[in-house]
């Protein structure tokens, strides 16, 4: 906050703040300026447009460790090189009021909110139709209330600003989470019964289905039950959308594959492919001026490097036996052995394994087309030598040692082998750039980025959103059967309602949207991160390995007010969350 609203409020009192001396004041007529940039539809189009570039820099194209932040120190996953805070390792550190997490994502969200806040107060002085700025309100207020719902689960209350900041401000005071929750909810509603409904828009563009999910959501942190099922019905029951339950889109004939695996493929996100699921999707436009996904650069700032972090590095497993060290793999190939994976994201052994018991080989989820467990064996003297075509991390070949982590570890999961979703990746089908090999599907040393456009909301969730409503108002059989409606399309065995608690559903989500939601939001949103990640995840759980000698802690259920901010708001005291200070 002290980086945008600080230096910029300062920049704009610049241009707005001197009444005396208006004869001094510089009419722009041949440049762009705060006063001539909010007049035509076009302007509050590039502004908005602006505001879906601030959601997927937040959330998806910071730069390679930031997005995952929504992912790393969860239950889902755990750091696969240890050492730095960069992948919470060091939690006492990663969660530093001063550490960069933190200050990163209050940022980029402030500016979000900042720019939707512009926009609204311009409406009132344009031109525009009546019709057109409250279709514009509904846009901007759309992003607020999703800033606003972001901040407050992952910092509690916060300070709350309504209007365009025209010079600087340095007073703010916290609200609670409940009132900054109470604005996002206030927001979004609005976006809700305003926006278009999702067949009058583009791919990617927000809609009213978007604000009713997402307002669903909010009621649920408001303990708004009733609500909250309420506005997952009216998407649930928007004849435009549907779960996708038969084959579509561009690989559909390989027909040892599934609906499920075809919902992850490029191309494939969108109404246009024919996927009535997606009720938002982040759209990434390859190697396009401002399209965020680059096949030539993998540093570029906005590719979205899920392969890169999620799937094994399998370049460094080895096999030894009679002496003789043996390398099963070629690396990186675009197949399921996870592209140019590096092994930061190791899965969790209760993400892997764990939530799959009860229906293993039912769930099609659990295909290893889906979540990889089975790695085909690249190298011929491997499969000629010792008779070994694949190695399957639940079960390795007996007679040989199997290196698959760091310091020679043959324990799995290690950084080099262990199970993966397979939707971090694109097997066969990486953009043609990045191939030395297309033939081998050899890959360039700039593989690593995840080339599909990304769900925000997917209905699959709109279920379990539902079913947590109705498992709150004690309605557990509806609860069971929304879920159901979920398990049903992945061919996996019924719940019953007897069985079906937050657990329950937070495991639910796992099997279905796993490392594609950003699962901090949710731990965070039901309050839950601290005992998920113990029951969960040892890795930060436990002292020890996480690196700082303490471990997860019950105030890391939300994360400290930045220093940065705090030292900035200097008329004011911004006081910091509890455990932090």
């Amino acid at each position: 906050m002290k980086k945008y609203i600080v230096l910029c409020c300062v920049l704009s009192g610049m241009l707005f703040s001197c009444n005396e001396s208006s004869f001094l004041r510089e009419v722009p007529e041949d440049f762009m300026s705060a006063e001539n940039s909010y007049e035509t539809e076009d302007d509050f189009n590039m502004s908005v447009n602006d505001l879906y570039g601030l959601v997927r820099e937040d959330m998806y194209g910071y730069d390679e460790w930031r997005p995952f932040d929504y992912l790393y120190g969860t239950d889902l996953i755990f750091d696969g090189e240890p050492g730095t805070q960069i992948r919470h390792s060091n939690m006492l550190g990663a969660y530093h009021p001063t550490a960069v997490s933190p200050s990163v994502h209050w940022n980029v969200i402030y500016k979000m909110i900042a720019g939707a806040n512009t926009i609204i107060d311009r409406l009132e002085i344009s031109s525009l139709s009546e019709d057109k700025k409250t279709l514009f309100e509904a846009k901007a207020r759309f992003f607020r209330g999703f800033g606003y719902r972001t901040l407050g689960y992952l910092y509690g209350g916060v300070p709350l600003e309504l209007h365009e900041v025209k010079q600087a401000k340095t007073d703010y005071v916290r609200s609670t989470r409940e009132q900054t929750l109470t604005q996002a909810m206030e927001d979004v509603k609005f976006a809700a019964e305003n926006l278009p409904d999702i067949t009058k828009v583009r791919d990617g563009e927000v809609s009213s289905p978007a604000a009713y999910h997402l307002l669903a959501e909010l009621y649920l942190a408001l303990g708004k039950d009733q609500e909250a099922v309420n506005a997952a019905t009216l998407v649930i029951d928007n004849p435009a959308l549907e779960l996708m339950r038969n084959r579509f889109g561009s690989r559909k004939s390989e027909t040892d594959k599934d609906v499920y695996w075809d919902l992850f493929r490029r191309n494939n996100q969108n109404r246009a492919a024919g996927n009535t699921e997606g009720v938002w999707v982040i759209q990434f436009e390859i190697d396009t001026p401002g399209g965020g996904s680059s096949s030539t650069k993998l540093q570029e700032k906005f590719n979205y490097r899920l392969e890169r972090n999620i799937a094994p590095m399998v370049r460094d497993v080895r096999i030894k036996k009679n002496g003789k060290t043996y390398t099963p793999f070629n690396w990186p190939v675009s197949d399921y052995t996870g592209g140019r994976g590096i092994g930061w994201g190791i899965s969790t052994k209760y993400f892997s394994n764990t939530i799959w018991e009860d229906d293993f080989d039912g769930d099609m989820r659990n295909a290893n087309h889906n979540f990889v467990r089975k790695f085909r064996v690249h190298r011929s003297d491997v499969i000629n030598n010792l008779g070994i075509t694949e190695l399957d991390v639940d079960n390795l070949p007996e007679g040989v040692e199997v290196i698959v982590g760091q310091g020679n570890s043959t324990t799995v999961p290690g950084r080099y082998l262990y199970a993966y979703q397979s939707k971090c990746t694109t097997p066969g089908n990486h953009p043609d750039a990045l191939y030395s090999n297309k033939a081998t599907l050899s890959l360039k040393g700039d593989a690593g980025v995840t080339y599909t456009d990304q769900y925000m909301f997917r209905l699959a969730e709109t279920y379990l959103l539902r079913a947590e409503g109705y498992m709150n108002l004690n309605k557990k059989d509806l609860a069971a059967k929304d879920i159901n409606e979920v398990r049903g399309r992945a061919h996996a065995k019924p719940v019953d309602e007897s069985e079906v608690d937050m657990d329950y559903i937070l495991d639910e989500r796992m099997r279905e949207l796993g490392i594609e939601e950003k699962r901090r939001i949710t731990l965070m949103r039901t309050q839950t991160l601290y005992d998920r990640v113990m029951k969960c995840n040892p890795y930060y759980a436990d002292p020890k390995t996480n690196g700082d000698g303490v471990g997860m802690q019950k105030h890391y259920n939300i994360w400290p007010i930045p220093q940065s901010a705090i030292e900035a708001n200097t008329d004011a005291v911004l006081e910091q969350n509890p455990g932090y200070n």
